[in-house]
């Protein structure tokens, strides 16, 4: 190995070591950048050693910040997180609990698909996992738990289908993988569209079909209301405005008539009205938002410098030649590398958030992928895809820890584990289909363009 191989090895197993310090993963990004850039530069002036990092170097990293904060394609994040937020206080997801609970009253484990189908719609209109797994909890958790459900199907639900929201479009998560490898939104969009309903859709099913087998788990309450028309006329009225939102802002970008960032900006107001026909805004509630945006995106744009720096620097060590050679170098052949990928990725979930691995490991492994021949659109999918599973895999599982902060008293940490496990399993299933399946992916993009 090389003196580069050497020390960008080093500072990739120091920043995996440094993440269980606490300290915020932006600062350690950063300051790992500096640090080792002047290790490189010692070695290579006053050492002779081969190493490419020098002064005139790392000044890249100032024009690599100056583009990011430049870039138009992510305005589109604060207006999307704005939009979230938004609807979430809008009161939209309140109506459609009472509604489809009433729907799905007389169907064993409706409780459950109506926590999941909110989940579905509340995935298609906000992207934020937080959000989505607190609404969730505080709307359907309570009323599950007195219906007599098991703790850890509840929990587990509510968990798993408030991620879905990092998947399915307009997510954030998206936007900042089509910026790293200068990919057009649209597309991802489009390509993780079926797969993101396809996934709710075996929830759903897995819900269903264990309530069918075990009734204890999910028992029929015995005031469940009849259905008829005046009941689901309800329905539709409570699904028409986010289900007009949605069009809004996916049909604008879909259908070519808006760019992403104009569509979140769409999708920001729209929010902001529904808010007001539920009467729900106001200035106090406006404060919160807007106070809550700024934070959220203070923090990914944060971390996205310190990423940069961090990326620029181990470049400049030779890190992405070293870790190209590490993949083309598995006697697995094409396909197996890209499992080997995933693997990866998924056991770097267990410790890394979603947005250190999009910033850092996906623009790494990018390039081997296109080198093998695969199409770019399709492994970004399926890495979204494993990467949604890191909000429900321990110890740094986000959307547990999101629903153990609402969760009523008698609600464990364990119990919540338990419950996500089977739909940890769901996904990987998921994961499965798409690779194998290239056209869950590839098939909308190509007909919409």
């Amino acid at each position: 190995m090389t003196t580069g191989d050497i020390l960008s090895s080093l500072m990739f197993l120091t920043f995996i070591l440094l993440i269980f310090t606490g300290f915020p993963v932006a600062w350690v990004l950063g300051g790992l950048a500096v640090l080792f850039t002047a290790i490189g530069i010692v070695a290579r002036i006053d050492l002779g050693l081969d190493v490419n990092v020098d002064w005139a170097y790392t000044s890249l990293t100032v024009d690599r910040i100056w583009d990011i904060m430049n870039n138009w394609v992510l305005v589109a994040l604060p207006l999307f997180v704005f939009m979230g937020l938004m609807l979430d206080r809008s009161g939209v997801a309140h109506n459609l609990m009472h509604n489809f609970a009433k729907v799905f009253g007389r169907v064993r484990g409706g409780l459950a698909v109506t926590v999941a189908l909110i989940g579905i719609m509340l995935a298609a209109s906000t992207g934020i996992i937080g959000a989505s797994v607190v609404l969730l909890a505080l709307l359907g958790l309570p009323i599950m738990l007195q219906q007599g459900y098991q703790a850890e199907l509840a929990t587990g639900t509510v968990c798993a289908v408030g991620t879905l929201g990092i998947l399915v479009p307009p997510s954030i998560m998206l936007v900042l993988m089509a910026d790293r490898l200068a990919m057009s939104v649209g597309d991802l969009f489009l390509g993780a569209l079926l797969p993101g309903l396809m996934l709710g859709v075996l929830f759903i099913s897995y819900i269903l079909i264990i309530s069918y087998l075990k009734p204890e788990l999910a028992p029929v309450p015995d005031d469940a209301p009849t259905v008829d028309a005046k009941l689901l006329l309800q329905v539709f009225i409570s699904v028409l405005p986010p289900a007009g939102l949605i069009l809004a802002v996916l049909g604008s970008i879909f259908f070519g008539i808006a760019t992403p960032t104009e569509a979140a900006g769409v999708g920001a107001f729209g929010a902001t009205l529904l808010a007001v026909m539920n009467h729900q805004l106001n200035s106090t509630m406006l404060s919160e938002v807007v106070r809550e945006t700024t934070k959220t995106t203070a923090y990914i744009f944060a971390i996205f410098l310190g990423a940069t720096a961090f990326s620029v620097v181990l470049r400049g060590l030779g890190g992405d030649e070293l870790i190209e050679g590490m993949l083309k170098g598995l006697p697995f052949g094409p396909t197996g590398i890209i499992v080997s990928i995933l693997f990866m990725t998924f056991l770097l979930g267990f410790f890394l958030d979603w947005i250190e691995i999009t910033l850092i490991i996906l623009p790494l492994v990018s390039p081997v992928v296109l080198d093998l021949g695969f199409n770019l659109v399709w492994f970004t999918v399926l890495f979204a895809v494993c990467l949604q599973t890191s909000f429900l895999t321990p110890p740094v599982g986000f959307a547990i820890f999101y629903l153990k902060g609402v969760a009523p008293d008698g609600i464990s940490v364990s119990t919540i584990y338990r419950g996500v496990v089977p739909f940890v399993l769901i996904q990987l299933v998921a994961l499965g289909l798409i690779f194998v399946w290239e056209d869950l992916v590839l098939w909308l993009p190509s007909k919409a363009y």
